[in-house]
């Protein structure tokens, strides 16, 4: 969503901050270029798909001069940790630098609401555009595009479900732990706490998954929305916090 042109600027990064893969970002150094900051976090599949739109920024934009910053913003204990945000910015194959904010220091700046959201600020740090939510990523791209003078066609969706014009089937409500039963969706996530020593392993409807970190995981894939059946089994010493169902493409009708 666009905002009214210089209304409201772009906090300052707290300081001191940990971050991965930067010693450090001040905001004022980010003077003449736009800044594109994200909320995310690891134990939301809302966020590891969005963070999807991120890498895929970083890697277009980075060489004209946008800045993407992720700030990992968590839920629960379960994402807080130096090493636990780094195992998963590196499983994630993000590069571009992370803020941790285990505190919520830096999103009681911005007062967001949740997971994902993003806010790209142009090169005076004024905000320019905003989205809460996995929506409105051409508007996103298309903001950014105008801020660095670039006339492109934008990234196709990263799935099909993104496009605008997608017609979605509504999903099952998330379920609390390791969920087996019934659903509607396009796809099944899983929030997986492996053990301390070791590597988690679940089996998915018959299939054995293994998961290196704690974090968000899919575990099912359909190409359109599907009714299915669920079996889920958590190895010994691995924990299913929460299995989440995301919506799919509605089916072609038969002919």
């Amino acid at each position: 969503m666009r905002v009214p042109a210089e209304t409201i600027p772009a906090p300052p990064f707290p300081r001191p901050a940990l971050w991965a893969n930067v010693a450090m970002l001040r905001m004022d150094q980010q003077k003449g270029r736009p800044v594109l900051i994200e909320f995310w976090d690891l134990c939301r599949p809302a966020s590891v798909r969005s963070v999807e739109y991120l890498k895929a920024w970083h890697e277009r934009y980075e060489p004209h001069g946008l800045r993407v910053v992720g700030v990992h913003w968590p839920g629960s204990d379960l994402g807080r940790g130096y090493e636990t945000v780094g195992a998963a910015v590196k499983r994630l194959g993000i590069t571009f630098p992370v803020l941790l904010d285990d505190d919520g220091t830096y999103r009681d700046e911005f007062e967001t609401p949740g997971w994902p959201a993003r806010y790209l600020f142009d090169g005076s740090s004024w905000l320019v555009d905003y989205e809460h939510g996995e929506v409105g990523y051409r508007d996103t791209e298309t903001a950014i595009q105008e801020l660095l003078g670039i006339d492109e066609p934008p990234l196709a969706p990263l799935r099909p479900v993104d496009d605008d014009d997608a017609e979605l089937v509504v999903p099952t409500a998330d379920q609390p732990g390791a969920y087996s039963g019934p659903y509607t969706a396009g796809e099944v996530w899983a929030v997986v706490e492996p053990p301390a020593d070791g590597p988690g392993a679940v089996q998915v409807d018959g299939e054995t998954m293994t998961f290196e970190g704690p974090g968000a995981y899919r575990i099912v894939a359909h190409e359109v929305s599907t009714a299915g059946e669920l079996s889920l089994v958590p190895a010994d010493g691995t924990v299913v916090h929460e299995v989440s169902f995301a919506p799919g493409l509605k089916a072609a009708p038969r002919a």
